[in-house]
């Protein structure tokens, strides 16, 4: 009988049927690992366009909180566009102009937001959309009412909001569908609260207050009668009420409170 040594034993079944079988894995496993690691790079710049765009909302939405109707007027839509598309979506190394608008060549471009295929993701720098309008009534009807009869915006919330058209990827390369036919857009906004129905001054505050009691107007025109029993019976030496007047309201600092400011070094 003739034994058979390890080099002539046939291999189990099982395991011929597995031969091959990580090879296999790898290539299917790289049918959709491939295409993600070739489209790694876009996805940055697509992020990367992303944050501009957010960071170029609040540059539209803190300028309202300068530019606005209850500072006493708004900036120029055209002007604030031109602002934010040459800060935000131009060379990064660009100096901040007046008056200084970008344009669709290379040397106003951002070099790192390009397509495979060099040409800009950003097509026509002037598709950069740049809106600030009121972000609508805020808190409730009894607020709003209020905030009318002491003279104040109902509308103190303001959204600044950017729009950026992306290019499509080039067609025809498998590993960047559906990159290529989408029309990516990307939008992102701000909302501030530009009013904070501050009072500016005393005069402001009086003014406001006055809104509210409108009574107190036809009240102080009669004051001087109001003040006839004082003088006769009182000889004047009682001070009549002064009715309908709120400038004893005013939040004054008493003279013996105050100190002298000091200037060049010395107390003036």
């Amino acid at each position: 009988m003739t034994i058979c040594q390890p080099p002539c034993m046939r291999t189990p079944l099982g395991r011929r049927s597995q031969s091959g079988q990580a090879l296999t894995e790898f290539l299917v496993a790289a049918l959709a690992i491939v295409p993600l690691f070739l489209l790694l790079p876009v996805i940055a710049k697509y992020q990367d366009v992303g944050h501009a765009t957010q960071m170029a909302s609040r540059y539209a939405a803190f300028d309202a909180t300068t530019n606005n109707p209850s500072t006493g007027g708004t900036k120029d839509p055209a002007q604030l566009a031109q602002e934010v598309r040459r800060r935000f979506f131009s060379n990064i190394e660009a100096p901040v102009r007046s008056n200084d608008a970008a344009g669709n060549f290379l040397a106003h471009q951002n070099l790192f937001w390009r397509s495979p295929d060099g040409t800009a993701l950003i097509r026509d720098i002037n598709t950069v959309g740049v809106s600030v309008a009121p972000a609508g009534a805020s808190g409730t009807l009894l607020l709003r009412g209020v905030a009318g009869l002491f003279g104040l915006t109902d509308t103190p919330l303001y959204r600044g909001s950017v729009s950026v058209p992306l290019a499509n990827l080039p067609a025809g390369i498998r590993s960047y569908e559906p990159f290529d036919q989408i029309n990516l857009r990307i939008d992102r906004s701000t909302t501030l609260l530009v009013d904070g129905w501050n009072a500016r001054d005393r005069a402001a505050v009086r003014t406001r207050v006055e809104r509210m009691v409108p009574v107190s107007q036809a009240v102080g025109a009669v004051t001087p009668v109001l003040s006839l029993p004082f003088m006769v019976f009182e000889l004047n030496q009682v001070d009549p009420p002064r009715v309908g007047e709120l400038q004893d309201w005013d939040d004054l600092v008493p003279a013996d409170r105050l100190r002298p400011r000091a200037r060049e070094g010395r107390t003036q």
